[in-house]
């Protein structure tokens, strides 16, 4: 049986994501950016066989929501709360993705927890890119240290101590800075990230 796919995400708004990218990008260019990653990995979840398909959002949907996905909000509190939250509202295996590796493909996101308890895709800035649970018990993601250099470890530590066979996806980039940027625009060329990476430092000239 296919898992549910979770996509946690911010309402693409100039001021409130990606700000890490200004400079040299403007709010609105990071924003730009967001939003065409944020679309990229959709579009990846969307094409990609599962039971549901949920965005967990901070904002409000824009056009850039395909078809085919539950909208429900975020809950208050730190990181490691709302994707402990998240997870709660599955009743099977699922799998969470950020919005921040438009890199993915669907290869990637189709995962088989017949041999194993846990999927963990690690960041190659020390987080994770993806956690998949096939019993989604939220207490293993509360408390977990996020944002940190350590944090895909200490993550990959709770579920090996809770007694749970883990296995591991490859380890990709995070869009967080204008180098990540780059390096994720020039690995999958044909996206809209990429597209919108170019357009704007064509216009810029950066």
């Amino acid at each position: 049986m296919p898992a549910t796919l979770l996509v946690i995400a911010k309402e693409p708004r100039p001021g409130r994501v990606k700000t890490r990218l200004t400079p040299p990008f403007t709010p609105p260019e990071a924003a730009a950016l967001a939003e065409a990653a944020l679309s990229d990995t959709l579009h990846t979840v969307a094409v990609t066989p599962a039971s549901r398909r949920v965005l967990v959002l901070d904002g409000a949907p824009g056009d850039w929501l395909p078809p085919g996905f539950e909208v429900v909000p975020q809950c208050a509190g730190g990181l490691d709360e709302r994707l402990a939250d998240a997870f709660a509202g599955c009743d099977g295996p699922a799998l969470l993705i950020g919005m921040d590796t438009p890199q993915v493909t669907p290869e990637l996101l189709t995962v088989d927890f017949a041999d194993c308890d846990a999927w963990i895709g690690p960041a190659e800035d020390g987080g994770f890119w993806t956690l998949g649970l096939a019993d989604p018990d939220p207490g293993l993601l509360r408390g977990v240290p996020m944002s940190t250099a350590v944090t895909g470890a200490v993550q990959r530590e709770r579920l090996v101590a809770a007694g749970l066979r883990v296995r591991d996806l490859p380890r990709l980039r995070d869009v967080d800075t204008a180098l990540d940027a780059e390096a994720v625009a020039a690995s999958a060329p044909h996206g809209r990230f990429a597209a919108e990476f170019a357009r704007l430092t064509e216009v810029t000239g950066r």
